[in-house]
């Protein structure tokens, strides 16, 4: 007979004692269990302990985390948090070096636990933390300059603790002082300082700026762009992540009046180029964090062309006019007010409207009304400015080659300028803050210091061209706009290194190359259409979602490693997934870092089984949705979790690495429920194993017309006499 399910059965570890194993009942107090234990071992005053899991996390027991208790764990009897934060409170003060340097170093590894750090921040433990790093001692500066290694191990733990510390939530980043920002600041400018101290001390800064705006003026004034550089251009990635995390959030939390401030200085420094060349050019793999930062980066960049995207052009303004005039000049190798005409002032007019009319405006009589719509407003005649100066050639061809067309055939290079930028900025998403979780950054956007201007040079001559392929007409301009749309799309998606490479890739997506992906597609969609078809294809699914089923469990059977999200991404903690090859059990458990490939069973000391899972929940309706207040709102997060309920209110949380792990862990989850499987890739491997199979059975009948209908049964026959009979 099964025990009761409030009954766990663990093994606890005491210091020069044999283990014992014992019964927890979970109706039953904590405090009850500790005296329990106490008393086994004759031990007083039983207030003064706590249980703590003994694998490598040491998390305490509360009454709020019990729950997580599975059977088989081992658990050990130790100081209670209260009495641990104490000692070490103490410790942390003593004259030895050595005792000190102890301390410390096991500050950081019990920071790691909330229930600790209420503890010891209710010491006051973070101010004095604090003052140690601010002031020191006498002690402490001779121990800098005489033995320096320890001095940095002895601040590394410190600051870590510090991190972690402050990583719970507990205490608020605005009650630190300048003093305190101008020593961990000095740790970043000095060249000399240790790898782990100067982790710690550009984490902290991050910190400091993303969760105050009091904090990132102070932050400011300490820390400049050119002191952060030179930790771009070392070998260590860690270092060179947390450097462009902390250039990220000064840019995210600058007021807009900096921002273009920022940019200019960035651009100064080469920050672009030096990123180029030290990071995506590297002889080594970019990881997903330093992907992340680089994507915010690259967000964040263009995001400084919003202004001028939501800037209308003001008809009465001269020198907005003036750009159209020298847009007018460049193409027609004309002066903007030319002397031969005189004072007749309507055949002036006439001249111009009739070049506004060349110049593929929509209205020839006054072009700045064409850039009165936001998006993209001004941004729009930026770009056509920026083509018509550094790409003059290509420029004057355009407009020549369309000026030279019948009316109807000709490509408005103003009207598609500015349609083209306002499309650019939907495929940047120019104006949007950056996601947490996405890492779609793209190498060739760090190529130029202009780079959307040169993206734009790029598509507006594609435009072109393919208008030309698809011998377009006036009435064909929003087709033109959709072929040349999935053309970038389809560019961007292999990811080119440089515009150069992006330009080719291009160059190959011809209009005639649409057309033949498009056919494709359609045949994969519409050419198994008919009823004798459709009625194969009701035979034949239930067979390949079997197969999808058992692919979705094969996949849950290799396992995932999926991310712990918490404030800060780069402190990641990861934990495994994998389900046992019988499909009856989940085991997890949790990993110091990302493992290189699947996890043995035996390494994973918790266990789910199957049959007590209740529900698979996603999205908001998740636990740790509903509890991570800051998370709630990310619409990214939120698509990627889901969790499991299984009995006694127990519950397994999850956030996915990307959508295809979710739609994989979901369908699996869903499959072994016995329930449907929903997601969107499980549609897609439907449509597309149903589509191969068809195509497999209809092999022998190529090239012959499938009726939509059965053919008509014939007439009887007048008579049977042909009909032989044996007997």
């Amino acid at each position: 007979m099964p025990p009761p399910l409030d009954i766990v059965k663990v093994a606890i570890e005491w210091p020069g004692a044999f283990p014992k194993l014992m019964e927890i009942d979970q109706k039953k107090p904590l405090s009850s269990i500790i005296k329990e234990v106490c008393d086994g071992w004759s031990l007083p005053n039983h207030e003064n302990y706590a249980l703590q899991h003994a694998d490598s996390s040491m998390f305490y027991i509360t009454e709020k985390n019990r729950n997580e208790i599975k059977n088989g764990a081992i658990l050990r009897l130790t100081t209670s948090p209260a009495q641990n934060a104490q000692q070490l409170h103490e410790r942390i003060q003593s004259s030895s070096m050595d005792s000190k340097l102890e301390a410390l170093k096991d500050l950081a590894k019990y920071s790691c636990d909330v229930t600790f750090a209420q503890e010891f921040i209710n010491l006051d433990g973070i101010s004095f933390l604090t003052q140690m790093v601010e002031s020191g001692t006498e002690r402490y500066q001779k121990l800098q300059k005489i033995m320096k290694p320890c001095f940095g191990e002895m601040l590394s733990f410190t600051l870590t603790a510090f991190v972690e510390l402050m990583d719970h939530g507990i205490v608020s980043w605005d009650m630190f002082s300048v003093a305190f920002i101008k020593k961990i600041a000095s740790y970043v400018n000095k060249a000399s300082m240790g790898i782990s101290v100067l982790q710690r001390s550009l984490a902290i800064l991050e910190s400091m700026v993303l969760n105050s705006q009091d904090l990132y003026q102070k932050v400011a004034q300490e820390i400049t762009i050119g002191q952060l550089i030179p930790h771009l251009q070392g070998t260590d990635q860690e270092i060179q992540t947390y450097t462009i995390a902390v250039i990220n959030a000064l840019f995210l939390k600058a007021p807009d009046d900096k921002r273009q401030e920022m940019a200019s200085i960035l651009t100064q420094k080469q920050l672009r180029s030096i990123i180029l060349t030290h990071v995506i050019r590297a002889q080594r793999a970019i990881n997903n964090e330093m992907a992340h930062q680089l994507y915010v980066l690259q967000v964040l960049t263009f995001n400084l062309l919003e202004d001028r995207m939501m800037t209308k052009m003001d008809p009465q303004d001269q020198a907005q006019r003036d750009i159209i005039f020298e847009l007018r000049r460049i193409a027609f190798d004309v002066e903007s007010e030319p002397n031969n005409i005189g004072g007749n002032i309507e055949k002036r007019k006439s001249m111009y409207t009739r070049d506004y009319k060349k110049l593929g405006f929509i209205n020839h009589v006054n072009p700045a009304m064409d850039f009165t719509q936001t998006p993209p407003g001004m941004l729009a005649l930026d770009n056509m400015l920026y083509f018509a100066k550094h790409h003059q050639d290509a420029y004057i061809r355009i407009v020549l080659e369309n000026s030279s067309r019948e009316d109807k055939h000709e490509c408005p290079f103003g009207r598609s300028s500015i349609e083209l930028t306002k499309m650019l900025c939907e495929i940047l998403k120019v104006g949007e803050l950056p996601s947490e979780t996405c890492n779609d950054f793209h190498p060739m956007f760090f190529t130029h210091d202009r780079s959307f201007e040169e993206f734009f040079c790029i598509c507006i001559q594609l435009l072109n061209k393919t208008w030309k392929e698809m011998r377009a007409t006036s009435e064909d301009f929003n087709k033109v706009m959709q072929v040349v749309k999935e053309q970038i799309m389809r560019a961007l998606t292999t990811k080119p290194s440089s515009l150069d490479q992006f330009k080719s890739k291009l160059q190959n997506l011809s209009y005639t190359e649409i057309l033949k992906i498009r056919q494709s597609e359609r045949m994969n969609q519409e050419d198994f259409q008919s009823r004798p078809i459709l009625e194969l294809k009701e035979k034949i699914q239930p067979e390949i979602l079997e197969l999808i089923k058992q692919q979705r469990l094969n996949r849950l059977v290799e396992g995932t490693c999926f991310r712990k999200l918490n404030s800060r991404r780069r402190q990641d903690k990861f934990w495994y997934c994998r389900l046992s090859p019988n499909h009856k059990v989940l085991h997890y458990g949790d990993l110091e870092e990302s493992p290189q490939g699947e996890v043995p069973h035996d390494s994973l000391q918790d266990k789910l089984p199957v049959a007590d899972i209740k529900a698979v929940v996603t999205g908001k309706d998740c636990p740790h949705m509903k509890e991570k207040g800051a998370l709630k709102q990310n619409k990214e997060v939120l698509e990627l979790a889901f969790s499991i309920l299984y009995d006694s209110n127990g519950q397994l949380n999850f956030i996915a690495p990307d959508k295809h792990e979710y739609c994989i862990w979901t369908d699996g989850l869903n499959a072994l429920l016995g329930k449907d499987m929903m997601s969107e890739l499980t549609r897609n491997d439907l449509d597309t194993l149903l589509s191969m199979e068809i195509k497999l059975r209809l092999l022998d009948l190529e090239n012959i017309q499938i009726p939509d209908a059965p053919p008509p049964i014939p007439k009887e026959p007048s008579n049977y006499d042909f009909v032989y009979d044996c007997n």
